[in-house]
């Protein structure tokens, strides 16, 4: 039975503060718990004015103390800015507070632009050449490895589930390498879903974590009470889409009704080509939507992206998502 999730950027509203946005991911996460879902990501991104979960274990930490029962976690850490010695000491630092729900989601991507690594100070593509051993030492420093020449506290004996994720075959190829789960993100990077998926499960090698393959696909859902008020809330996440991939990104904006109709025809081809993965609509439609996702991906768990610049907006979204999902 396939189970449903919820990727979470921490929008920042145009005209709202970075306090406002930790508080509402913070209130969507307690409501995605009271709605059934299996668990709660926020993702690492940095020097983008519109997100605010670029410290994703200090946001994880306040989105905790929000909730009592769903997972929450990283979808995902990008492994090459960091320690794999300092990522074990934060979660499991998150483990200690919150027993039994930490999840870890490890990516190889910056997370930003080029400038990026000279204010991290590290070279990334070195960072990323590594990525690979770090996964191993990281599981290693959570294992408590004596082979180590120094355990982590907090993090030796944590209880954390790894993932891989990726928009690539990479990803695949190490998650199936590796036994570990797999999660893509198809909700800005389909192309080689498809593809990832079926190598994933071809080449996976069981561990000591996992006896067989199990994979997330993203897909970005919006849905309200009607076909036309959904298309209208999701004109914000492709503004801000659009905005992202023309250089210019910025906080979340309100809906534009026609948003799409006023885009020249490039741009109109871009955004549909990367917002394949998508259900936005009434339930019925996110339903039917829902339901050819699965049949084409055979997804253990589908994680739903999406932001809507009333977060109300998206708190009823989630709901009606859940109702349309539940009804499958």
């Amino acid at each position: 039975m396939t189970k449903f999730s919820v990727l979470d950027l921490v929008p920042v509203r145009e005209g709202g503060t970075i306090g406002e946005a930790l508080n509402d991911a913070a209130a969507l996460a307690k409501a995605a718990e009271d709605f059934g879902y299996t668990r709660f990501w926020v993702a690492e991104h940095h020097a983008m004015p519109g997100i605010a979960g670029a410290a994703t274990a200090v946001a994880l930490a306040h989105i905790g103390h929000a909730t009592s029962t769903i997972r929450i976690g990283s979808g995902g850490i990008m492994l090459p800015n960091h320690s794999p010695f300092v990522i074990a000491e934060q979660f499991g630092t998150l483990d200690a507070l919150f027993p039994g729900r930490i999840d870890l989601g490890l990516g190889r991507a910056p997370g930003a632009d080029g400038r990026i690594a000279r204010m991290l100070r590290k070279d990334l593509h070195a960072s990323a050449e590594a990525f690979p051993n770090d996964v191993v030492e990281l599981d290693a420093l959570f294992a408590g490895d004596a082979r180590l020449p120094l355990q982590a506290t907090p993090g030796q004996g944590a209880d954390i589930q790894l993932w891989i994720l990726g928009s690539s075959l990479f990803g695949a190829q190490l998650a199936a390498l590796l036994g570990l789960p797999y999660a893509f993100a198809s909700h800005f990077a389909p192309a080689a879903l498809d593809r990832a998926l079926a190598l994933y499960r071809r080449d996976f090698q069981p561990s000591a974590r996992l006896d067989k393959p199990y994979a997330i696909a993203a897909i970005n859902v919006i849905a309200a009470d009607t076909d036309d008020q959904a298309v209208l809330l999701g004109s914000s996440m492709d503004q801000a889409f659009v905005a992202l991939r023309t250089g210019t990104p910025g906080r979340l904006k309100p809906p534009i009704a026609g948003y799409r109709d006023s885009l020249p025809p490039q741009a109109l081809a871009m955004l549909e080509s990367f917002r394949e993965a998508s259900a936005v609509g009434a339930p019925a439609t996110v339903r039917a939507s829902l339901a050819a996702f699965i049949d084409r991906t055979g997804a253990d768990e589908l994680i739903f992206a999406g932001s809507t610049y009333d977060p109300a907006a998206r708190v009823r979204g989630l709901e009606l998502a859940m109702q349309a999902a539940r009804s499958l």
